[in-house]
């Protein structure tokens, strides 16, 4: 399996690099590999799509403990795990991709205020923080279209705050309404609003770090039964062949498993509370 992977993995790198090459010609370059056929190019490639595979992670484990066990059980409960450790992981990466997003709008507010004070424009400055920053996301399009022709700029940053983690542009509109319809300065309300939101940022942090005791011991719990099959197998014990293949052993397997599965569910409850909280 070894071998196979490894000739595949070649197998995928030398047609990318013959694809190149081919482009190349065409294109009337030279024919030598460019910087971007390296190796190390084509590593980061492959890392970047494992990341948004790496569910699939556990089919391989539960494969090698299944060969272990000498038991499909192993393979079964990984099959199950995939959709579910999936789902962890996309999560994850909503969470953050929300807070880089709420980043991103706070250094979008500090920039407007540099350009305002600089002596631009609120339209230009908006429209050049946005693109040195890309808080805006799919509505920067639409943002910056009310702001260079005259439109409903607050209206339109307000429909791009609903994106996950864009709450600060709703305060942005507010700045911007303020400033437009009652003359107040609004580089002074943008300077309020980042501080506010680098405030709860650090927040965040300082919350996060306090949590992070908690959430080892939640890792700690996660690891133990692992740890104890390690520490069976070294004794010479054979713990994967009771548990898979005696009647006992499938008996506490799966009422180890469901108490395993309840306390984890129940400290990252306590946790994820402490966190809303």
């Amino acid at each position: 399996m070894l071998c196979a992977g490894l000739a595949l993995l070649w197998w995928a790198v030398e047609r990318r690099r013959g694809a190149g090459r081919a482009r190349a010609v065409l294109a009337g370059g030279p024919t030598e590999e460019s910087g971007t056929d390296t190796w190390a190019v084509v590593v980061a490639r492959w890392r970047a799509r494992l990341r948004g595979r790496r569910a699939w992670l556990c089919l391989p484990v539960a494969g090698a403990l299944a060969l272990l066990g000498e038991s499909p059980l192993p393979l079964v409960a990984g099959v199950l795990a995939v959709p579910l450790v999936g789902r962890r992981l996309r999560a994850a990466g909503r969470r953050r991709e929300r807070e880089a997003r709420a980043e991103r709008v706070a250094a979008l507010c500090g920039a407007v205020v540099g350009e305002l004070r600089a002596g631009w424009q609120p339209a230009q400055a908006l429209s050049f923080a946005a693109r040195e920053t890309g808080a805006l996301g799919g509505e920067e399009a639409r943002v910056l279209a009310a702001a260079r022709f005259g439109g409903d700029v607050p209206e339109a940053l307000r429909r791009a705050s609903r994106q996950d983690g864009a709450d600060g542009l709703a305060g942005m509109a507010a700045c911007w309404q303020v400033a437009v319809d009652g003359g107040a300065g609004l580089a002074a309300g943008l300077d309020r609003l980042e501080a506010s939101l680098r405030g709860h940022h650090e927040q965040r942090e300082r919350l996060r770090a306090e949590l992070a005791g908690a959430w080892a011991t939640v890792t700690v719990l996660a690891l133990l039964p692992a740890a104890g099959l390690a520490l069976g197998t070294a004794l010479g014990a054979d713990p994967l062949r009771v548990l898979l293949h005696t009647p006992a052993g499938l008996g506490c397997l799966a009422v180890g498993g469901a108490l395993e599965a309840a306390g984890l569910w129940w400290a990252a409850r306590i946790v994820r509370g402490g966190e809303r909280a």
